[in-house]
């Protein structure tokens, strides 16, 4: 483990050494503190004393550096703007040019700034905690309380950014207004404000984001994705090569890929116990027919993602195939009479999976300055083929034959699928560019400078104290003065899922746990829905489309509440804990414990569960994606990998338990299947309440 004071030595910039914070000799004043304690030689408010008279001044002096170097920058900005003013007049496409770069520069500046600012947060953040756990005393909670607002402190001024906000907005509307505006009489005040694209400001904006905890609809959406990226300002080569590798119409036809993959795991969700029964097997077989494809997809989710290590347009032109042949067999079993034939059909569907694939696309072949955008059209698409799959059942409500082929309510949704994957297929051969894999190694053979190795280091790491600090501060405490860069073993992409796994901290098992939790009580409530409100109230397969249609729709409106306005109210933990409290609540609500067992109880107490556990889920991997190892990035076992497959795990449990359940009968099978979904729910909050602190 590497302590702190190492990764603080490693970060400095050299010029800037004498203002960061000196937490190594903090470090050792707790100590000798509590030496001085035990021996009754100091008393404890005069530790509290000094050690906060200590703090000020360190926050002083990196307030007032902070100061002069936002004035530095000022200053060249109003020099460079001498220069535009000028070209403007008499414009030169090199002297143009070069501005941009002094632009630029400047930003890359900025960003250094940014990162002095993030490693000084960490590193108050982590003495006061060493502090507390010191003496049991909850210094941090009186140092910040008495220093939050009090006109002498400078504590806050750590956070604003109201000078580092005026120095992104004046390079944004340079660099803007340098960007291919010649012959242009429109102000750009004149337009719809528009992202400027330009790497080091995305970069900037970013690092911003990071040190105030504000985030936004697209980003949080974007997370979900669990694309696990490193935050780095690529060099003029990378971004030469992502721009080569980046297809529009190949993006899109990923996006279709997860869009078409959801509707087909859902748009049987309504109709599966009737076509079970129409088979010779019990309503809840459906649990096993909705599960089949989850089962598969445990495996399919690895060869796919190995698989696009070498290829994109194959492994599509595989999945498509795959699920071609899948829905038809989904479709003919009804006139096999075979269940096994309908089993083996959701299998194969399974088998077809490729949103390893599609993930792995956006992650390598989408340029980092819409990357995020790329992100959240990803969960977007998901969210929307959640919804339109049960919908899209609701309206196949009809019968009738050709030849010897019965097209019905059970048999039209994989009729639908094989034509609908048929067209993909057609259009996926004539539409789909394969990335070059040469650019791919010039990518990763192009030399990254000292200043850009820094910026890497520097927006990777997350503000608040994420576990790996907190094992440092139980088993670190001895400062290593030595700043050789990491070995390059310590950088290489995880090999297995074992090695994967290792490479996950505490908090990070608990939230994949969470993850488990809440997609095994989903599935729970999305699988047996038609059999409950078949058996309780005699609701019709309509009726069941349009509950679960309603239910998909909430997807995005909820993200857009938690992304856009809860996040920035609260703490990331705090929203997490409080879903996981309300999804409990909606289990227990679901429980048949009174007659007669009401339409508004199942209802409310589903809809309840449901929106709680798409919270969870939107915090859960937005925290996922922000503390996971940057070596989960890339590779074939990836963080992505490792999301789908709890997911996936908790699917397969949850279908699984569901068929098991129906042994015991229709009348039993709601609170046989709800007593474990309570029972893993309480697990996942006694362990989120046991890692609260080190939740970032």
């Amino acid at each position: 483990m590497v302590a702190f004071g190492k990764k603080l030595k490693e970060r400095q910039i050299r010029e800037w050494q004498g203002y960061y914070i000196n937490y190594k000799l903090m470090k050792k004043k707790v100590k000798h503190y509590g030496q001085q304690i035990q021996d009754g030689t100091l008393d404890r408010r005069h530790v509290l004393k000094d050690f906060s008279r200590m703090l000020d001044n360190q926050i002083e002096t990196i307030v007032l550096f902070l100061l002069e170097q936002q004035g530095l920058l000022a200053s060249r900005i109003a020099k460079l703007g001498e220069r535009h003013d000028a070209l403007q007049e008499q414009p030169d496409i090199s002297q143009i040019s070069e501005l941009r770069e002094a632009y630029r520069q400047v930003a890359r500046d900025l960003l250094k700034l940014l990162i002095f600012v993030d490693v000084n947060a960490t590193g108050l953040r982590k003495i006061l905690k060493k502090f507390d756990k010191r003496f049991g005393y909850r210094f941090t909670n009186y140092y910040v309380k008495t220093r939050a607002n009090h006109p002498y402190s400078q504590l806050q001024q750590v956070f604003k950014h109201v000078g580092i906000g005026a120095v992104v907005g004046a390079i944004s509307r340079n660099l803007h207004e340098l960007q291919d505006r010649q012959g242009s009489y429109l102000s750009i005040y004149d337009q719809a404000a528009l992202p400027l694209q330009d790497p080091v400001i995305d970069s900037v904006r970013a690092a911003v984001d990071r040190l105030t905890h504000s985030t936004n609809f697209l980003s949080f959406l974007g997370q979900h994705a669990l694309i696990v990226q490193e935050d780095e300002l690529p060099t003029p080569v990378e971004e030469r090569v992502d721009d080569q590798r980046y297809h529009f119409m190949s993006l899109l036809l990923n996006l279709v890929n997860t869009f078409l993959y959801m509707v087909n795991t859902y748009i049987i969700v309504p109709t599966a116990d009737d076509y079970s029964l129409s088979l010779g097997a019990a309503a809840t077989v459906c649990g096993v027919v909705i599960g089949a494809m989850a089962v598969a997809q445990v495996f399919s989710s690895v060869y796919f993602s190995a698989w696009s290590n070498k290829s994109y347009f194959k492994p599509l032109v595989f999945s498509s195939v795959v699920l071609f042949a899948g829905n038809t067999l989904y479709a003919m079993a009804y006139d096999l009479n075979s269940i096994w034939v309908l089993l083996i059909g959701r299998l194969f569907c399974g088998f077809g999976s490729a949103r390893a694939v599609n993930r792995r696309y956006i992650s390598d072949c989408v340029p980092l300055r819409i990357r995020m955008q790329a992100s959240a059209a990803f969960v977007s698409a998901s969210a929307l083929g959640m919804a339109c799959g049960p919908a899209l059942a609701g309206l196949l409500q009809t019968n009738f034959k050709i030849y010897k082929l019965t097209f019905n309510q059970d048999t039209l949704p994989g009729w639908v699928m094989a034509i609908a994957w048929l067209l993909y297929l057609i259009w996926l051969c004539i539409s789909f560019k394969e990335p070059s894999r040469e650019d791919e190694v010039i990518q990763q053979e192009s030399s990254r400078t000292t200043e850009n190795d820094a910026l890497e280091k520097g927006l990777k790491q997350p503000l608040l104290i994420s576990s790996d600090d907190k094992k440092e501060d139980e088993d670190g405490d001895q400062d290593i003065d030595e700043s050789e860069e990491a070995p390059e073993e310590t950088r290489r992409p995880a090999t297995s899922i074992q090695s994967a796994y290792r490479l996950l901290t505490p908090s990070v098992k608990v939230q994949l746990l969470i993850y488990f939790m809440l997609k095994y009580a989903m599935e729970i409530l999305l699988s047996e829905s038609s059999v409950i409100t078949t058996y309780y109230f005699s609701w019709s397969t309509s009726k069941v489309a349009i509950f679960l249609f309603c239910l998909g729709l909430t997807v995005l409106p909820v993200n857009i509440l938690v992304g856009s306005y809860i996040s920035n109210m609260f703490e990331d933990r705090q929203i997490l804990l409080a879903s996981e409290i309300v999804v409990c609540i909606g289990i227990v609500m679901s429980f048949h414990m009174f007659n007669p067992y009401s339409v508004v109880q199942y209802v409310s107490s589903g809809l309840i569960m449901f929106v709680s556990a798409e919270v969870l889920e939107g915090v859960n991997l937005s925290l996922l994606s922000r503390v996971m190892s940057s070596r989960l990035s890339r590779g074939t076992y990836n963080g992505g990998l490792l999301s789908t497959e709890a997911g996936t795990l908790a699917r397969v449990v949850a279908d699984a338990t569901i068929t098991l359940a129906g042994y015991l009968g229709e009348s039993k099978l709601l609170n046989v299947t709800l007593f474990p979904s309570l029972f893993i729910c309480v697990i996942s909050i006694i362990a989120t309440c046991f890692t609260y602190n080190t939740l970032y």
